[in-house]
Protein backbone atom coordinates (compact mmCIF):
# COMPACT_ATOMS: atom_id res chain seq x y z
CA UNK A 1 0.00 0.00 0.00
CA UNK A 2 2.49 2.28 1.12
CA UNK A 3 4.71 1.48 -2.25
CA UNK A 4 1.41 2.10 -4.62
CA UNK A 5 1.48 6.02 -2.54
CA UNK A 6 5.03 6.12 -3.78
CA UNK A 7 4.67 5.61 -7.10
CA UNK A 8 1.44 7.83 -7.46
CA UNK A 9 3.52 10.90 -6.28
CA UNK A 10 6.69 10.15 -8.47
CA UNK A 11 4.58 9.61 -11.77
CA UNK A 12 2.22 13.09 -9.98
CA UNK A 13 5.53 15.02 -10.06
CA UNK A 14 6.84 13.76 -13.43
CA UNK A 15 3.66 15.24 -15.21
CA UNK A 16 4.01 18.57 -13.51
CA UNK A 17 7.34 18.82 -14.67
CA UNK A 18 6.70 18.22 -18.08
CA UNK A 19 4.01 20.97 -18.15
CA UNK A 20 6.66 23.29 -17.42
CA UNK A 21 8.77 22.57 -20.49
CA UNK A 22 8.76 25.55 -22.74
CA UNK A 23 6.80 25.74 -26.24
CA UNK A 24 9.25 26.16 -29.03
CA UNK A 25 6.15 25.32 -31.94
CA UNK A 26 5.82 29.53 -32.26
CA UNK A 27 9.50 29.80 -33.26
CA UNK A 28 9.56 27.28 -35.75
CA UNK A 29 9.67 29.52 -39.50
CA UNK A 30 6.05 28.58 -41.80
CA UNK A 31 6.88 27.81 -45.29
CA UNK A 32 10.44 27.06 -47.56
CA UNK A 33 12.54 30.32 -46.99
CA UNK A 34 12.85 32.96 -49.40
CA UNK A 35 14.89 32.98 -52.69
CA UNK A 36 17.55 35.30 -53.04
CA UNK A 37 17.13 36.86 -56.31
CA UNK A 38 18.53 40.02 -58.59
CA UNK A 39 15.41 42.13 -60.42
CA UNK A 40 15.23 44.84 -63.31
CA UNK A 41 12.76 46.55 -64.95
CA UNK A 42 11.30 45.38 -68.53
CA UNK A 43 12.25 48.12 -70.85
CA UNK A 44 11.90 49.46 -74.05
CA UNK A 45 14.37 48.86 -77.14
CA UNK A 46 14.39 48.73 -80.86
CA UNK A 47 15.41 45.60 -81.92
CA UNK A 48 16.67 44.30 -85.46
CA UNK A 49 14.22 41.44 -86.86
CA UNK A 50 17.18 38.92 -87.98
CA UNK A 51 17.06 35.64 -89.78
CA UNK A 52 19.86 33.42 -88.19
CA UNK A 53 21.97 30.82 -89.79
CA UNK A 54 25.50 29.05 -89.80
CA UNK A 55 27.33 29.83 -93.25
CA UNK A 56 31.19 28.82 -95.06
CA UNK A 57 33.25 30.97 -96.65
CA UNK A 58 34.88 30.73 -100.25
CA UNK A 59 37.50 32.75 -101.88
CA UNK A 60 36.20 34.74 -105.04
CA UNK A 61 40.02 34.76 -106.48
CA UNK A 62 41.19 31.46 -106.71
CA UNK A 63 43.27 31.03 -110.11
CA UNK A 64 44.56 27.61 -110.91
CA UNK A 65 47.89 28.57 -112.63
CA UNK A 66 48.69 27.03 -115.98
CA UNK A 67 51.82 26.90 -118.47
CA UNK A 68 51.13 28.94 -121.30
CA UNK A 69 54.11 27.11 -123.19
CA UNK A 70 55.13 23.33 -123.02
CA UNK A 71 58.39 23.04 -121.60
CA UNK A 72 60.09 20.99 -119.08
CA UNK A 73 60.21 22.67 -115.69
CA UNK A 74 63.94 23.38 -114.77
CA UNK A 75 63.32 25.43 -111.17
CA UNK A 76 60.41 25.75 -108.61
CA UNK A 77 60.86 29.56 -106.65
CA UNK A 78 57.11 29.20 -104.96
CA UNK A 79 56.11 26.23 -102.66
CA UNK A 80 52.39 25.78 -100.91
CA UNK A 81 52.32 28.42 -97.61
CA UNK A 82 54.24 31.03 -98.81
CA UNK A 83 52.64 34.28 -99.52
CA UNK A 84 53.53 35.78 -103.55
CA UNK A 85 53.22 39.17 -104.54
CA UNK A 86 52.09 39.95 -107.81
CA UNK A 87 54.77 39.28 -110.45
CA UNK A 88 56.66 37.18 -108.21
CA UNK A 89 58.37 34.48 -109.91
CA UNK A 90 57.22 31.15 -109.18
CA UNK A 91 59.05 28.47 -111.68
CA UNK A 92 60.91 28.73 -115.20
CA UNK A 93 60.53 26.46 -117.88
CA UNK A 94 63.46 25.26 -120.22
CA UNK A 95 63.49 28.33 -122.64
CA UNK A 96 66.31 26.96 -125.40
CA UNK A 97 63.97 25.83 -128.15
CA UNK A 98 62.41 29.64 -127.76
CA UNK A 99 65.94 31.23 -127.72
CA UNK A 100 66.93 29.12 -131.08
CA UNK A 101 63.72 29.93 -132.70
CA UNK A 102 64.39 33.64 -131.88
CA UNK A 103 67.78 33.60 -133.14
CA UNK A 104 66.03 31.70 -136.38
CA UNK A 105 63.48 34.62 -136.71
CA UNK A 106 65.99 37.45 -136.25
CA UNK A 107 68.39 35.90 -139.02
CA UNK A 108 65.09 35.87 -141.53
CA UNK A 109 63.80 39.65 -140.63
CA UNK A 110 67.35 40.82 -141.87
CA UNK A 111 67.33 38.67 -144.84
CA UNK A 112 64.02 39.96 -145.51
CA UNK A 113 64.86 43.63 -145.00
CA UNK A 114 67.83 43.25 -147.71
CA UNK A 115 65.77 41.85 -150.08
CA UNK A 116 62.77 44.22 -149.30
CA UNK A 117 65.21 47.49 -149.68
CA UNK A 118 66.46 46.25 -152.73
CA UNK A 119 63.48 45.71 -154.37
CA UNK A 120 62.56 49.30 -153.12
CA UNK A 121 65.21 50.92 -155.19
CA UNK A 122 64.44 48.92 -158.27
CA UNK A 123 61.08 49.91 -157.86
CA UNK A 124 61.62 53.58 -157.73
CA UNK A 125 64.24 52.95 -161.20
CA UNK A 126 61.55 51.00 -162.97
CA UNK A 127 58.98 54.46 -161.78
CA UNK A 128 61.78 57.07 -163.28
CA UNK A 129 62.40 54.73 -166.39
CA UNK A 130 58.24 54.62 -167.27
CA UNK A 131 58.39 58.62 -166.62
CA UNK A 132 60.86 59.09 -169.58
CA UNK A 133 59.15 56.57 -171.79
CA UNK A 134 61.55 53.32 -171.66
CA UNK A 135 59.71 51.41 -170.54
CA UNK A 136 55.92 50.11 -170.14
CA UNK A 137 53.51 50.54 -167.20
CA UNK A 138 53.13 46.76 -167.18
CA UNK A 139 56.73 46.20 -166.55
CA UNK A 140 57.08 48.91 -163.59
CA UNK A 141 53.91 47.10 -161.87
CA UNK A 142 55.86 43.72 -161.58
CA UNK A 143 58.35 45.37 -159.74
CA UNK A 144 55.92 47.36 -158.13
CA UNK A 145 54.11 43.55 -156.71
CA UNK A 146 57.21 41.94 -155.39
CA UNK A 147 58.01 45.35 -153.38
CA UNK A 148 55.00 44.78 -152.09
CA UNK A 149 54.87 40.89 -151.69
CA UNK A 150 58.41 41.01 -149.76
CA UNK A 151 57.12 44.26 -147.19
CA UNK A 152 54.44 41.37 -146.45
CA UNK A 153 56.90 38.73 -145.73
CA UNK A 154 59.21 41.15 -143.36
CA UNK A 155 55.89 42.10 -141.34
CA UNK A 156 54.85 38.41 -141.52
CA UNK A 157 58.45 37.57 -140.00
CA UNK A 158 58.38 40.06 -137.73
CA UNK A 159 55.46 39.30 -136.38
CA UNK A 160 56.36 35.78 -136.01
CA UNK A 161 59.51 37.07 -134.14
CA UNK A 162 57.38 38.26 -131.47
CA UNK A 163 55.22 35.81 -130.77
CA UNK A 164 58.39 33.88 -129.97
CA UNK A 165 59.67 36.69 -127.38
CA UNK A 166 56.35 36.48 -126.18
CA UNK A 167 57.02 32.51 -125.43
CA UNK A 168 60.13 33.20 -124.31
CA UNK A 169 58.82 35.43 -121.68
CA UNK A 170 55.92 32.65 -120.79
CA UNK A 171 58.59 30.11 -119.95
CA UNK A 172 59.08 32.25 -116.47
CA UNK A 173 55.85 31.77 -114.31
CA UNK A 174 54.85 34.58 -112.55
CA UNK A 175 52.23 35.16 -110.18
CA UNK A 176 49.07 37.12 -111.65
CA UNK A 177 47.87 38.67 -108.19
CA UNK A 178 49.04 38.60 -104.61
CA UNK A 179 48.28 35.62 -103.00
CA UNK A 180 49.20 32.14 -100.96
CA UNK A 181 50.49 29.29 -102.56
CA UNK A 182 47.86 26.62 -101.69
CA UNK A 183 49.12 23.90 -104.09
CA UNK A 184 52.56 23.27 -105.48
CA UNK A 185 51.53 20.93 -108.29
CA UNK A 186 54.81 20.61 -110.03
CA UNK A 187 58.44 19.67 -109.58
CA UNK A 188 61.54 20.32 -111.01
CA UNK A 189 62.08 17.80 -113.65
CA UNK A 190 58.26 17.60 -114.93
CA UNK A 191 57.20 18.14 -118.24
CA UNK A 192 54.17 20.40 -119.03
CA UNK A 193 51.87 20.80 -121.96
CA UNK A 194 49.84 24.07 -122.20
CA UNK A 195 47.24 24.54 -119.84
CA UNK A 196 48.54 22.00 -117.77
CA UNK A 197 48.62 23.28 -113.87
CA UNK A 198 51.30 24.50 -112.03
CA UNK A 199 49.89 25.99 -108.72
CA UNK A 200 47.17 27.15 -107.00
CA UNK A 201 47.13 30.28 -105.83
CA UNK A 202 44.23 31.91 -103.02
CA UNK A 203 43.50 35.62 -102.10
CA UNK A 204 41.29 35.69 -98.83
CA UNK A 205 40.72 39.26 -100.28
CA UNK A 206 37.38 39.30 -101.47
CA UNK A 207 35.36 36.18 -100.17
CA UNK A 208 31.73 34.88 -100.63
CA UNK A 209 29.64 34.16 -97.79
CA UNK A 210 27.12 30.73 -98.85
CA UNK A 211 24.43 30.94 -95.83
CA UNK A 212 21.51 28.69 -96.23
CA UNK A 213 18.44 29.40 -94.69
CA UNK A 214 14.57 26.96 -95.02
CA UNK A 215 12.42 27.78 -97.89
CA UNK A 216 10.14 29.15 -95.42
CA UNK A 217 12.58 32.55 -95.27
CA UNK A 218 12.51 32.89 -99.03
CA UNK A 219 9.80 35.56 -98.58
CA UNK A 220 11.95 37.71 -96.18
CA UNK A 221 14.95 37.79 -97.82
CA UNK A 222 16.16 40.20 -100.41
CA UNK A 223 19.17 41.73 -102.22
CA UNK A 224 20.83 44.42 -100.50
CA UNK A 225 19.74 43.49 -97.05
CA UNK A 226 22.37 44.26 -94.21
CA UNK A 227 24.32 41.05 -93.16
CA UNK A 228 26.07 40.66 -89.71
CA UNK A 229 29.00 37.93 -89.92
CA UNK A 230 30.18 36.96 -86.48
CA UNK A 231 33.87 34.77 -86.66
CA UNK A 232 33.55 31.67 -84.01
CA UNK A 233 37.60 32.06 -83.68
CA UNK A 234 37.10 36.10 -82.78
CA UNK A 235 34.12 35.86 -80.22
CA UNK A 236 32.87 40.03 -80.08
CA UNK A 237 34.08 40.73 -83.52
CA UNK A 238 31.42 41.79 -86.15
CA UNK A 239 31.74 42.10 -90.17
CA UNK A 240 29.01 43.98 -91.68
CA UNK A 241 27.95 42.84 -95.38
CA UNK A 242 25.00 43.23 -97.71
CA UNK A 243 22.82 40.23 -99.30
CA UNK A 244 24.54 40.47 -103.04
CA UNK A 245 22.30 37.40 -104.33
CA UNK A 246 19.38 34.84 -103.29
CA UNK A 247 19.82 31.81 -105.66
CA UNK A 248 16.67 31.11 -107.50
CA UNK A 249 16.51 27.46 -106.83
CA UNK A 250 16.68 25.22 -103.52
CA UNK A 251 19.72 23.08 -103.24
CA UNK A 252 18.99 19.33 -104.14
CA UNK A 253 20.87 17.72 -101.01
CA UNK A 254 19.74 19.81 -98.50
CA UNK A 255 17.10 21.67 -99.43
CA UNK A 256 18.51 25.16 -98.10
CA UNK A 257 18.24 28.45 -100.19
CA UNK A 258 21.57 29.86 -100.97
CA UNK A 259 21.83 33.51 -100.08
CA UNK A 260 25.36 34.88 -101.25
CA UNK A 261 27.10 37.57 -99.55
CA UNK A 262 30.19 39.36 -100.80
CA UNK A 263 32.53 40.16 -98.00
CA UNK A 264 36.03 42.39 -97.94
CA UNK A 265 38.27 40.79 -95.98
CA UNK A 266 40.11 42.79 -92.98
CA UNK A 267 42.70 39.49 -92.35
CA UNK A 268 40.39 37.85 -89.98
CA UNK A 269 38.28 35.44 -92.24
CA UNK A 270 39.72 32.25 -94.00
CA UNK A 271 38.70 30.65 -96.81
CA UNK A 272 37.03 27.69 -96.07
CA UNK A 273 35.96 28.76 -92.42
CA UNK A 274 32.90 29.04 -91.01
CA UNK A 275 30.47 32.36 -90.03
CA UNK A 276 27.47 32.57 -87.88
CA UNK A 277 25.82 34.89 -89.98
CA UNK A 278 22.05 37.48 -89.28
CA UNK A 279 20.55 38.92 -92.06
CA UNK A 280 18.36 42.20 -91.03
CA UNK A 281 15.02 41.89 -92.42
CA UNK A 282 13.33 44.36 -90.60
CA UNK A 283 12.86 46.50 -87.46
CA UNK A 284 11.18 47.12 -84.44
CA UNK A 285 11.32 50.91 -82.99
CA UNK A 286 10.00 49.94 -79.40
CA UNK A 287 9.70 46.63 -78.44
CA UNK A 288 9.37 45.73 -74.41
CA UNK A 289 12.51 43.67 -73.67
CA UNK A 290 14.29 41.87 -70.42
CA UNK A 291 17.22 39.71 -70.21
CA UNK A 292 17.03 35.89 -71.26
CA UNK A 293 17.65 34.65 -67.99
CA UNK A 294 14.37 36.11 -66.91
CA UNK A 295 12.72 33.99 -69.04
CA UNK A 296 11.95 30.19 -67.64
CA UNK A 297 10.15 27.17 -68.98
CA UNK A 298 7.25 25.68 -67.17
CA UNK A 299 4.35 23.58 -67.63
CA UNK A 300 1.95 26.32 -68.61
CA UNK A 301 4.71 27.89 -71.52
CA UNK A 302 7.37 30.73 -71.11
CA UNK A 303 6.91 32.72 -67.94
CA UNK A 304 8.52 35.53 -66.38
CA UNK A 305 8.00 36.27 -62.58
CA UNK A 306 6.60 39.64 -61.74
CA UNK A 307 8.29 40.73 -58.22
CA UNK A 308 5.94 43.07 -56.10
CA UNK A 309 5.35 42.96 -52.18
CA UNK A 310 8.25 40.61 -51.64
CA UNK A 311 6.48 37.96 -53.70
CA UNK A 312 7.16 36.37 -57.24
CA UNK A 313 3.76 36.16 -59.67
CA UNK A 314 4.27 34.13 -62.46
CA UNK A 315 2.88 35.79 -65.93
CA UNK A 316 3.09 33.82 -68.88
CA UNK A 317 4.32 35.78 -71.51
CA UNK A 318 4.69 35.34 -75.76
CA UNK A 319 8.29 35.51 -76.54
CA UNK A 320 9.88 37.12 -79.78
CA UNK A 321 12.91 38.40 -81.06
CA UNK A 322 16.41 37.86 -79.36
CA UNK A 323 19.28 40.17 -79.41
CA UNK A 324 22.54 40.76 -77.44
CA UNK A 325 21.19 38.79 -74.21
CA UNK A 326 17.89 40.54 -74.33
CA UNK A 327 14.50 39.00 -75.53
CA UNK A 328 11.41 40.79 -76.58
CA UNK A 329 8.28 39.94 -74.74
CA UNK A 330 5.28 40.11 -77.52
CA UNK A 331 2.66 39.68 -75.08
CA UNK A 332 2.01 39.71 -71.43
CA UNK A 333 4.14 42.24 -69.82
CA UNK A 334 4.29 46.31 -69.80
CA UNK A 335 7.35 48.25 -69.88
CA UNK A 336 8.67 49.35 -66.24
CA UNK A 337 7.35 46.38 -64.77
CA UNK A 338 10.14 44.92 -62.07
CA UNK A 339 10.63 40.69 -63.02
CA UNK A 340 13.12 38.56 -61.55
CA UNK A 341 16.67 37.94 -63.27
CA UNK A 342 19.23 35.63 -61.81
CA UNK A 343 17.20 33.06 -59.52
CA UNK A 344 14.01 33.07 -61.81
CA UNK A 345 15.16 29.68 -62.62
CA UNK A 346 14.03 28.57 -58.79
CA UNK A 347 10.75 30.37 -58.17
CA UNK A 348 7.25 29.06 -58.47
CA UNK A 349 4.08 31.08 -58.33
CA UNK A 350 3.63 32.97 -54.89
CA UNK A 351 6.98 32.26 -53.66
CA UNK A 352 8.51 34.45 -51.50
CA UNK A 353 11.71 36.17 -52.30
CA UNK A 354 15.16 38.23 -51.03
CA UNK A 355 15.90 40.88 -53.67
CA UNK A 356 19.94 41.41 -53.97
CA UNK A 357 20.82 44.49 -53.70
CA UNK A 358 23.15 46.34 -56.42
CA UNK A 359 26.11 46.55 -56.18
CA UNK A 360 27.70 49.90 -55.69
CA UNK A 361 30.21 50.56 -58.48
CA UNK A 362 33.72 50.64 -57.14
CA UNK A 363 35.22 54.02 -56.27
CA UNK A 364 38.82 55.17 -57.38
CA UNK A 365 41.15 55.51 -54.69
CA UNK A 366 43.28 58.78 -55.68
CA UNK A 367 47.26 58.54 -55.37
CA UNK A 368 49.21 60.36 -54.24
CA UNK A 369 51.92 62.01 -56.60
CA UNK A 370 55.85 61.17 -55.78
CA UNK A 371 57.76 63.84 -54.74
Amino acid sequence: MRFATCASLIIAFGLAGCSNKPDNSAAKPAGPPATLITTAKASILALDVTEDTLGSLEALIDPKIGAEVAGRVIAVSAHSGDRVKKGQLLAELDASDFQIQGQSDAAEISRLEALSSQAERFAERQQSLVAKGFISQNGADDSLAQRNALRAQLATARARSGATRNNLGRTKVVAPMDGIIETQIVSPGDYVKVGDPLFRLVSNRVLRAHLPFPESAAARIRAGQTVRLRLPHLPGSVITGHVEDVKPTVNEASRALDVLVRVTNDGSLLSGGTVNASIVTGSKPAAVVVAEQSVVLRPAGKVVYVIADGKASQRIVEAGVKQGGRIEIVKGLAAGEIVAEDGAGFLTDGAAVNVKPAQPAARAIPVAAKP
